[in-house]
Parts: structure tokens; C-alpha cells; sequence
């Protein structure tokens, strides 16, 4: 605690900060703002949304410009200012990616343990088709998804119970996590690549995956996998 802290009075409400800053002239002021919002971004360990940042910018400015001046200040160096998970979050830039793991190994110094190809998989068809349940994921594979697999993506914050299904016995289903619009670098699930669009080019069908056909399906495309990669491999490249 600190003496500031301590010497104040338990009903004692803190100094308000100003925010308006109505003494500068407009250039400083804006400086000022600027200053407050990526201070609070780089001191935030979670993207920060915008109502946290208009704590401290007066009412009538503009988060967005702010931002986009922060960002025009940061060309050129090693790290920028990203929208994620519907925040805003400083992010190293993705060319340095190697250099990164050099220095800290696979997980990137964050971590983060890696997701195997069938947890990704998984965790792909949650967030395309959620909710949905451990069922309805069993017969996208033809086989039963583990308890024990859900347990990882769940450990990992990625995903989490979303409201139960109407099917008897009301079983519980799965939804997606602000952690996984975080770690994948997107704003809202919106940013998911088009799943029409994947479907047109044969990537994925949605009856096919709901009948528990996905096997049957790519076995058909063998030969053009080999030609362009997997469909994993395909939907990991689009969601990183």
C-alpha cells in the first residue's frame, strides 16, 4: 500500500483526473491524450477496450484518430497497435516472429503451450459452428472427441460453456473465449475467414461435417491435397 494510499480516510474518494485538460492549447492536448491511452495499453496485460480508454481522454475526443496517430508514430518499429478481441493491445509485428522465438523458443515467451492438430481442429469447428456441443463435434470426425481434449482448450481459455442445447438431456455446448479472438489477432469472430466462401472452394461443407461426412469428403480430394495441403493445414494458415 502505498503512503498516499495509506494516509487516506476510508470514504475518502481519490483525486479525479482530468481529463478534459480545457488549460492546454489544442496541439498539447492531443499530445497529452495520446500519451494517456498508449501508456494504458502498454501497462494492460488483456486488450483495452474503449470504455477503459475514455477514462482518461476528455469527452469529446476521438479514440479512433488517437489510435491512429499512436499507430503512424510506431511505423518503423519492432512492435504496433492492433484491434483485438473488441480492445486494443500492443503486439509485436508478425516479421519478427523468428527473432522472437529464437529468443525464447517455440512459445514465443508467452506461455502458451502449442495446440496439436486435432485440438486445432477442434477448436476450428467451435469456433465456425458454436454453440455446439461434444456430440456434434464427435460426428464432425466420426469419432468421439475426448473429454480430455475439451479439458485443453478449456485450460488454455479458449473456449468455454456456452448455453445448453435444446437435444434431450440438454447437454452442455461450447463457445469461444476473448483468449482466442487474443491469441489468433482478431477483433470479433466476424474476422473469421467466410465460411461460404471456404465452402465454394471446397474446403469445408457444413452438411458434410454435420453428418459426419468430413472423411468421406476429403478422401475424395487425396490427390489435390497433396497438390495444395491439407485442409488443416489450409484453415490454421487462414486463422493465423
Amino acid at each position: 500500500m502505498s503512503e498516499a494510499s495509506a494516509r487516506r480516510k476510508p470514504n475518502e474518494q481519490p483525486v479525479l483526473l482530468d481529463t478534459e485538460l480545457d488549460h492546454l492549447p489544442p496541439e498539447l492536448r492531443w499530445r497529452e491524450w495520446m500519451g494517456r491511452v498508449e501508456a494504458v495499453i502498454f501497462a494492460a496485460n488483456e486488450p483495452v477496450t474503449r470504455s477503459v480508454l475514455a477514462r482518461v481522454v476528455g469527452r469529446n475526443c476521438n479514440l479512433e484518430l488517437i489510435i491512429d496517430d499512436i499507430r503512424a508514430e510506431l511505423t518503423g518499429r519492432p512492435y504496433e497497435l492492433v484491434a483485438v478481441a473488441g480492445g486494443w493491445q500492443h503486439r509485436t509485428k508478425k516479421a519478427f516472429g523468428e527473432v522472437i522465438r529464437a529468443a525464447f523458443g517455440q512459445q514465443g515467451g508467452q506461455g502458451e503451450k502449442e495446440l496439436s492438430q486435432s485440438e486445432a481442429l477442434v477448436l476450428m469447428c467451435i469456433a465456425y459452428f458454436q454453440p455446439i456441443t461434444r456430440g456434434e463435434l464427435s460426428s464432425f470426425f466420426g469419432k468421439e472427441v475426448s473429454r480430455d481434449l475439451i479439458a485443453v482448450l478449456r485450460g488454455q481459455d479458449l473456449i468455454a460453456s456456452g448455453p445448453r442445447s435444446p437435444q434431450p438431456g440438454a447437454p452442455y455446448t461450447y463457445v469461444t473465449t476473448k483468449t482466442f479472438l487474443s491469441q489468433f489477432g482478431l477483433d470479433t469472430l466476424r474476422q473469421l475467414p467466410d465460411f461460404d466462401a471456404l465452402e465454394d472452394a471446397g474446403l469445408l461443407s457444413k452438411e458434410k461435417l454435420l453428418a459426419g461426412d468430413i472423411l468421406t469428403g476429403l478422401a475424395g480430394r487425396e490427390n489435390r491435397d497433396e497438390e495444395e495441403g491439407s485442409v488443416t493445414e489450409v484453415m490454421e494458415d487462414e486463422i493465423s
